[in-house]
Parts: C-alpha cells; structure tokens; sequence
C-alpha cells in the first residue's frame, strides 16, 4: 500500500493545531465536495482523501498512532471502518451547509464512501513480545514458568508451560494476552519468546550440544574411555581410538535437546583436545627422546 501523508493531505504541517486542520478542512471540503464539484471524479477521489485525512488528524488518538507508526502500521491496526469511527461526518457537512448525508456519498457503518469496510471486526489490541530466560535442563525437560510483565498501566503475572525443546529463538503464543483495543475489538497476543542461559558444561547451539575434553599426548596415541555428562543427570562412555588427532570432533547420537513437538533429539559433540604439556620432567624427556630415536 502506497504511502499516505495526512498533513500533506490537508496542507499543514505534522505540528500544527487542532483548529489549523480544521480550518485547513474546512477550506478544502468546500472547494472538493461534490455539490460543488459536479460530476468530477478527480474532486470526488480528493473529497475522499482529505476526509480520512481529517478524521485521523482531528482525533487526538488516531492521530498520535498515526505520528508513531506512519502509514503502514497505522493500517496495520486501524481498519477504513476504524479511521471514521467516531467522526460524525454528517455534522461536520451541516456546518457547511450541505446535506446532512453528504451530497451524493453514502455514511454506513461508520464508514463513509460505500460499504466495502461494513461488517469488518474493530481494530484488535497490539501484540507483546516478552522474552525469557530458560536453563538448558528447562529446555530438556520442559517447566512452569511464572512471567510478570507491564500491560498498560498494570502489571500481570500470569503461569506459563514450557514445552520440552523450546531452543533458543522459539516463541509460545498466548492468545489474548497482549494490549487491549482502543476501539473495543478483541486483544492483541502475548509471544513468550525462549532465550537459553549460558550453561557450564555444555555450549547450545539450536538442538545440539557440545563439549570439550582434554586427553594426554599417551591417551592420543594409544586410545582410552573417557566418561562424558549427559542431560538427566548420567554418564556415558565415550571410546577414544588410538592415534585420535588434536581437535578430533566426536557424536553421541540423541544426547542433545529434544525438538519441540516431536520424539526427535539433537547430538552431543565432544572436542577432543590432546593437552601439550609445557614443562618435562627429566625422565618424561628421556622417554620423548627414545620415541623420537625409535621413528616416533
């Protein structure tokens, strides 16, 4: 939807007051009206236009609405019918002496020009977005949250469930929950947003889990188990094979967080890092020397 500028509309500029775009209306409406403007569609359409126009910029809420979110969120909540709710067309044409249903435009509904926004639903109240930290055993297990966040000039609290799997960036709707409507149509949602909290084993990264753990240059070469923490609470064996290189990758296949609404799980990545010692001891180097001597 192209852009639409109320105050251009009207010739005024964003700050003027009430009684200016009045004023300003009241001049173009008599010039544009169609009782004056006999069969000229041009005027008709521009009747129409500075109509809306001054039924934004003359109700203090629309017109701050309109100020805030410019023309595309101003359409997203406010409906042709929404805009000239309120706005007693009629009256305003009466005080410039033409017929109270103005001329050859028809009023329905609260909406004039013709019916094609009768029967439409009020506006509905704007969505909130809270965002909540959860633990990595929430994710896994799922949990009860207690949410306090500001609606309007109260605060509610209210209980939400926590489905297992909610990994970081996922949202729960919660119908109703959001702003009220100005207008008396339904209210807006409430969007529980999940943000997983830094964790001291394991690094998130979507479903998956990962894990460094440190071996000896010995256990490199010659293989070893390493016993690794998983989600619940237990261990697994892990087998390292001989010869595993530095910064090896390894997978445990279902040890990650479960995915949201199915039986499905991520894996768990444990890095191998093969620890270099910095210091020897003598008898540590006389046995480097004879791998070194022996092709090693």
């Amino acid at each position: 939807m192209a852009e639409v500028d109320y105050y251009k509309e009207l010739g005024v500029e964003k700050g003027a007051s009430k009684e200016h775009i009045r004023k300003a209306y009241r001049k173009l409406a008599l010039k544009y009206h169609p009782d004056h403007a006999q069969g000229d569609k041009a005027a008709e359409e521009k009747f129409k236009k500075i109509s809306e126009a001054y039924a934004v910029l003359s109700d203090d809420e629309k017109r701050k609405q309109y100020d805030t979110f410019g023309t595309e969120g101003f359409r997203q909540r406010f409906s042709q019918e929404d805009i000239f709710r309120g706005f007693d067309m009629g009256d305003v044409l009466r005080d410039f002496g033409f017929g109270g249903r103005g001329g050859r435009f028809s009023f329905n509904a609260g909406s004039p020009f013709g019916g094609a926004s009768a029967g439409r639903p009020p506006m509905r109240g704007g969505d909130l977005e809270y965002e909540l930290g959860l633990t990595v055993a929430e994710v896994a297990d799922g949990a009860s949250k207690t949410v306090s966040f500001q609606h309007g000039d109260r605060k509610e609290t209210i209980t939400v469930k926590i489905p297992k799997g909610m990994i970081d960036g996922k949202k729960l709707r919660l119908a109703g929950k959001g702003e009220s409507s100005p207008y008396g149509g339904p209210a807006g949602d409430l969007y529980v947003k999940a943000r997983v909290l830094p964790d001291a084993i394991y690094t998130v990264e979507g479903v998956d889990l990962f894990i460094t753990r440190e071996i000896r240059i010995s256990e490199a070469i010659l293989g070893t188990r390493l016993s690794i923490p998983v989600l619940g609470g237990k261990q697994v064996s892990l087998k390292i094979p001989p010869g595993t290189r530095h910064k090896t990758r390894m997978r445990l296949a279902g040890h990650g967080l479960p995915v949201m609404n199915s039986t499905k799980r991520g894996d768990l990545f444990v890095h191998i890092h093969t620890a270099m010692p910095s210091e020897l001891t003598s008898d540590q180097k006389k046995l480097i020397e004879q791998l070194s001597e022996a092709g090693l």
